[in-house]
């Protein structure tokens, strides 16, 4: 890979001599602007003001201009010379915590490239150190006509730069939030969460850039003569009045393109009212199975009688037959006696 800047980390008194090198290449497909009326191209030619013709790259230099519009020169060896110490040196001057680096700062990244043997060992020193304390080095640097922040950490066993942008170069987000009063339920939460778990994570190798794929598509039929493929019908869009019901949705179709469309979302709805809850299928099964197998009741007034306490007085069936009793035998007792 080609250097794009020579220089040296200086880590206390320990330098490091390194070279800058891109870590981030672009693919995306580029356009030349053209004449509609002939495809030919359109060019931008640099051309002096005050001599009215078109100048070499080698005659074009770098200037400022003043607020009276007076252009003040600013040659590389003006640049080279600035009084401070960054202009070849990537100067550490704090190691922090990666959580302490907001994102929104990050930009450019590069990966630091020992120059030369002698690097060798101050360059693996710097990178052990950086693993064993789990913390991330803050340097500046100048590159590119600016003193720039940067950010080093290890990537494998290399060691790279993002560059960091100053942190009153980074807005707040002001008006950005939405300032109306929002309730979130905790039911809304849960399906959030499980459509978050549903997705689950990915390996960023498996992406890729599919509209530069279709572009090149596009780019080989029109070559070719061919009709451009056309795309697919954009989803049906439009407010969202039913935020469950589309949470709901969402986490079913996740799980049917992960191919696990039989296990539904454990969704639990708010119920109207204290009515009872309908009882479900296998619980109206348990239900009958258990009538099914439970011993009948048996009456036990005819098979079996009560033992009568003291002074109480016998089931009224029991009197009757008792009287019934006495009665046959007074009429026998009568009968003898007639008889006799």
């Amino acid at each position: 890979m080609r250097s794009i800047w020579n220089g040296a980390i200086s880590f206390g008194l320990v330098s490091i001599p390194i070279k800058l090198v891109n870590a981030t290449e672009s693919h995306a497909i580029s356009f030349r602007q053209i004449h509609t009326e002939d495809n030919g191209r359109i060019r931008y030619r640099k051309v002096c003001e005050l001599e009215d013709r078109e100048v070499s790259q080698a005659e074009i230099g770098k200037g400022y201009e003043d607020a009276d519009g007076t252009i003040i020169p600013i040659t590389d060896e003006d640049l080279s010379h600035l009084p401070i110490p960054t202009t070849r040196t990537i100067d550490i001057v704090a190691f922090v915590p990666a959580d302490r680096i907001d994102p929104l700062q990050m930009s450019a990244a590069y990966y630091l490239a020992a120059g030369g043997a002698p690097a060798a060992k101050p360059y693996t020193l710097l990178r052990e150190a950086l693993k064993r304390s789990n913390r991330v080095a803050i340097a500046k640097y100048a590159l590119r006509g600016r003193e720039r922040l940067g950010m080093l950490r290890v990537v494998g066993d290399a060691i790279a730069m993002h560059g960091l942008l100053w942190p009153d170069e980074v807005r707040a987000p002001e008006g950005v939030a939405p300032d109306t009063d929002v309730t979130i339920r905790d039911k809304e939460l849960d399906l959030a969460d499980a459509l978050m778990d549903t997705l689950g994570e990915v390996d960023l190798e498996d992406l890729h850039d599919e509209y530069r794929e279709a572009l090149e598509e596009v780019v080989a039929a029109k070559a070719s003569g061919e009709v451009p493929p056309e795309s697919p019908e954009p989803a049906a869009g439009g407010k969202v009045l039913d935020l469950m019901a589309a949470l709901e949705n969402s986490v079913r179709a996740a799980r049917e393109s992960r191919g696990t469309s039989g296990e539904e979302a454990e969704v639990t709805h708010l119920r109207q009212g204290r009515s009872a809850p309908k009882e479900t299928g296998a619980k109206k099964s348990a239900k009958t199975a258990a009538k099914k197998t439970a011993p009948a009741r048996k009456s036990t007034s005819k098979t079996a009688e009560r033992p009568t306490a003291a002074g109480e007085k016998p089931p009224a069936k029991s009197t009757a037959k008792s009287t019934a009793t006495k009665k046959t035998a007074a009429k026998k007792t009568a009968s003898r006696k007639k008889s006799a």
